[in-house]
């Protein structure tokens, strides 16, 4: 069997990368042994078409089940239609994320987590007319303030058992956090320019 990891990097220490379609890295792990491959995610800059190529290139490599923080509309039924298992609101490190599948504590993703685009850095508009943004966190600055993109609001999505909720619930606050620390440096950054 072979997991596919949203990654931040290529290591099994590296965090949970929230986004699938653009995210970082990819970790390709064998749960029974821990063997892993790992490579940076060519789509990470792409113009459009960034999740279904993603997923077209995961279900490439004989990926069974991907566990990722979100999973958009396009990427997630490349993915279901190739036969591969979506697990998101998957978060902390790829080592843990492993260990946390192996004792069963995911539940399989039963729709897209995020509307289509999500991470593109369409988000808050922070920008003060400066145009594309600079990518911090999330997004790729593409939108009109500073590249801080926030997931749409919206349900939460429920899981099946009170123990698959919490750790969904867990997943979605670790990215949230990730999300509020990236606007926190950005403020601080703007701060010392008007110094």
């Amino acid at each position: 069997m072979k997991i596919a990891l949203s990654a931040t990097a290529p290591s099994l220490d590296a965090d949970i990368d929230p986004r699938f379609g653009r995210c970082q890295c990819f970790v390709i792990v064998k749960p029974d042994t821990m063997e892993f491959e790992a490579f940076e995610n060519s789509n990470v800059a792409a113009g459009g078409g960034a999740g279904i190529s993603t997923a077209q290139t995961i279900a490439g490599k004989g990926v069974e089940v991907v566990l990722t923080g979100n999973c958009g509309p396009n990427a997630y039924q490349t993915l279901l239609a190739a036969g591969v298992q979506v697990i998101t609101g998957v978060s902390g490190k790829v080592r843990d994320a492993i260990e946390g599948f192996k004792a069963g504590k995911f539940a399989t993703t039963s729709q897209p987590s995020v509307e289509a685009h999500f991470g593109t850095g369409g988000g808050m508009g922070m920008g003060r007319g400066m145009g594309m943004g600079r990518g911090m966190g999330m997004g790729r600055g593409m939108g009109m303030g500073r590249g801080v993109a926030m997931p749409p609001a919206g349900p939460i999505p429920q899981a099946q058992s009170p123990e698959d909720e919490t750790e969904l619930l867990r997943g979605q606050t670790e990215m949230l956090k990730q999300q509020l620390e990236a606007i926190q440096q950005r403020i601080e950054e703007l701060r010392e320019k008007d110094k």
